[in-house]
């Protein structure tokens, strides 16, 4: 199937064609078409399967359908995101999907100083993306006003519940207009994520593409055994062993990835941590910086490492195997995104053995086990 296939408009093929794109992922063949006609959308889908061009497409066409001319700026579309990172990132899409349309939109969050995002809100926006914090602090000051939505999304809900967002998701949901469309995307269809979709969409069309338990088939995964106090060393062997040079890794504590990130240079391995602790600037220096392969190594906590999309990402290390068996599978979607392959590697403790055995449970399958390396 092609984009042209999916009834996209000229303008939007134009774009996509810069981008590179050829033909539409999975949940973008299943969703466009719904939201194209109008439809609710409740999508489970997991990070690296495309689904911000599944809605931002759409959406950015039926704008354009309903456009009149010299008619007033009004937040017409509204896209809630957990962090920071991923609205960011989300904000770079619509800006690229969007180039020939002459839609403006701004992005707010929390974290750094509202005086810009309040000068691009009142120069006139049709769509805003943000996090919840700032969002309502903007709307409790009168800045953002949410009367004319007409498109509603909610991005990566089941982080947004983790991240206890749960009061402000439902303040914002209050104040938005009851005619409009939403669309509400999870990784998981957990019973809490259903009871929350449940009470936003009207009649909703469900697509699902790569449960979570699912890991992408193109991602090689292998786990090293290895003592705790010995993890540092090893990661360094396996860097250089392997010649691996733009790597992200993941650690489960902020003090963590700062501890890696130390080691790593003091080995001469430029890294940089991301973190929630990380102010705003210094997180988007060195995501910049990862991006352009100034910075070779990124060493990130679960939740920072929302909205990471790096192109052609070849490896992803689990320095420290997460608690929770979705997060592995978050993880590892980073890496082997859009067709390209990718490799995972885990270093697992004696301690971190339950978790380890929790994954494969989940992904219902066995991790490839590296017997031979200098700390075995």
């Amino acid at each position: 199937m092609t984009f042209t296939e999916l009834k996209l408009i000229k303008p939007l093929l134009t774009a996509l064609d810069k981008k590179g794109y050829k033909e539409p992922s999975p949940i973008q063949q299943q969703s466009i078409p719904h939201i194209l006609l109008g439809k609710d959308i409740f999508g489970c889908a997991q990070t690296g399967t495309g689904k911000t061009a599944a809605f931002a497409l759409p959406i950015l066409q039926l704008m354009d359908a309903n456009k009149k001319p010299n008619q007033r700026r009004e937040i017409k579309a509204l896209i809630l995101a957990p962090t920071r990172e991923l609205a960011t990132q989300i904000s770079a899409n619509f800006k690229e999907y969007g180039e020939n349309l002459g839609f403006k939109h701004a992005v707010v969050f929390g974290g750094v100083s509202q005086f810009h995002q309040v000068v691009a809100i009142k120069s006139g926006i049709d769509i805003l993306i943000a996090t919840p914090g700032r969002l309502l602090d903007l709307m409790q000051q009168g800045i953002i006003k949410l009367g004319s939505i007409e498109y509603f999304v909610l991005d990566e809900a089941d982080r947004m519940l983790d991240m206890g967002f749960i009061n402000d998701m439902k303040k914002v949901i209050a104040k938005l207009p009851v005619k409009r469309q939403t669309m509400f995307f999870s990784a998981t269809a957990a019973p809490n994520i259903m009871k929350l979709a449940n009470t936003i969409l009207n009649n909703p069309v469900s697509v699902a593409v790569n449960p979570v338990s699912s890991t992408a088939t193109l991602i090689k995964q292998t786990v090293y055994f290895v003592q705790k106090t010995k993890k540092s060393a090893l990661l360094k062997f396996i860097l250089e062993d392997r010649k691996i040079n733009h790597v992200l890794i993941f650690t489960r504590t902020k003090h963590g990835a700062d501890k890696v990130a130390k080691a790593l240079n003091a080995y001469k391995i430029k890294a940089e941590a991301i973190h929630g602790n990380k102010s705003q600037n210094n997180r988007e220096k060195a995501l910049k910086g990862f991006k352009d392969r100034t910075i070779n190594v990124l060493v990130a906590t679960d939740i920072a490492s929302r909205g990471i999309d790096v192109d052609k990402l070849t490896h992803v290390i689990n320095y420290e195997i997460p608690e929770q068996a979705e997060a592995y599978v978050h993880r590892i979607g980073r890496t082997g995104r859009a067709g390209e392959s990718g490799e995972a590697i885990s270093l697992c403790s004696h301690e971190e053995l339950p978790y380890f055995k929790g994954i494969q449970k989940l992904i219902k399958k066995d991790i490839d086990v590296v017997k031979k390396h200098p700390y075995s």
